[in-house]
């Protein structure tokens, strides 16, 4: 059962990247962003008591603040840069750039944290990072001007390093803390931020009024539902009843079928550099995940 929701999250999350992609045609990268933040808190809350935890953990206020700042880095940050770059490059090269996550990960973790690297882990990263470039120098092949390829894999790339950072920095709350009670209090971290940016943005009305769109009222809101809350609880699902290596692996496939879904559902031109690239990526990935 744990395998089947580990898969689920992969699959659901793709479908929310689509959505995503297809919501950012009108809505403002930070407005969606701070939509998707207030609806998935509004749903963190009680799936909270439902899995038997509390709001207010008996936890240092150190941890508290460090779980905010994680979200505004991470949430507010990480998560528009993202979505600039979907709208820029599209979903299937954003899916390949978003594998950096992991090498980025073991990169600070060994500045930071004291962990090494091993042997076939310095293959995966050299991999991955092969696999961006690759997928990238599109030969002609894009119908993103050259621009905005730059564009979306700077700000692609600069997310996911953020997210990262994000991630470290609470690595030794995450391994004594409940995992949704870490994620609520990470997004409360990523709607304080995003607040704070609307706040010294001049063009704040004409942001949030994206959002009124109602041509994009089902791509956001489903998106939302899907990235933010149900994808997650799926991911919790995943780890508790299968090992944490196989879901690790089963919720890798989100990259497969972001660069499918593109295909199919965003009419993303095909080229065998981008599904060499995402082959390259996975396997990238699959040794840096197993390999330490």
């Amino acid at each position: 059962m744990g395998e089947l929701f580990a898969l689920l999250t992969a699959v659901v999350w793709a479908v929310a990247v689509i959505l995503f992609k297809k919501s950012g045609e009108n809505v403002h990268p930070i407005a969606l962003n701070l939509f998707k933040n207030f609806l998935a808190i509004t749903l963190f809350i009680p799936t909270i008591y439902i899995f038997g935890e509390v709001l207010f953990r008996k936890a240092p206020i150190s941890d508290y603040l460090m779980l905010l700042l994680s979200g505004m880095m991470g949430i507010s940050l990480a998560d528009t840069f993202y979505f600039i770059a979907l709208n820029s490059v599209g979903a299937a090269v954003i899916a390949i750039v978003a594998c950096l996550y992991g090498p980025f990960i073991i990169a600070l973790s060994m500045i930071f944290l004291g962990e090494r690297l091993a042997p076939l882990q310095f293959v995966g990263v050299a991999l991955i990072i092969s696999a961006v470039i690759f997928a990238t120098e599109t030969k002609g092949e894009s119908h993103y001007p050259k621009g905005n390829l730059v564009k979306g894999v700077f700000f692609g790339t600069l997310g996911t390093f953020i997210n990262a950072v994000g991630v470290v920095m609470i690595k030794p709350i995450l391994n004594t803390s409940p995992l949704v009670w870490v994620s609520t209090y990470r997004i409360l971290g990523g709607i304080v931020g995003l607040l704070i940016i609307l706040i010294f943005l001049k063009d704040r009305s004409n942001i949030l009024s994206t959002l009124k769109k109602r041509q994009s009222w089902g791509f956001t809101v489903g998106g939302s539902f899907m990235g933010a809350y149900l994808s997650m609880f799926l991911w919790l699902a995943g780890m508790k009843f299968t090992l944490t290596s196989i879901a690790a692996a089963l919720n890798q496939t989100s990259t497969i079928f972001i660069y499918t879904f593109a295909i199919v559902f965003l009419k993303e031109k095909f080229s065998i550099r981008k599904a060499l690239g995402v082959g390259l990526a996975m396997i990238g990935v699959l040794l840096v995940t197993y390999s330490g």
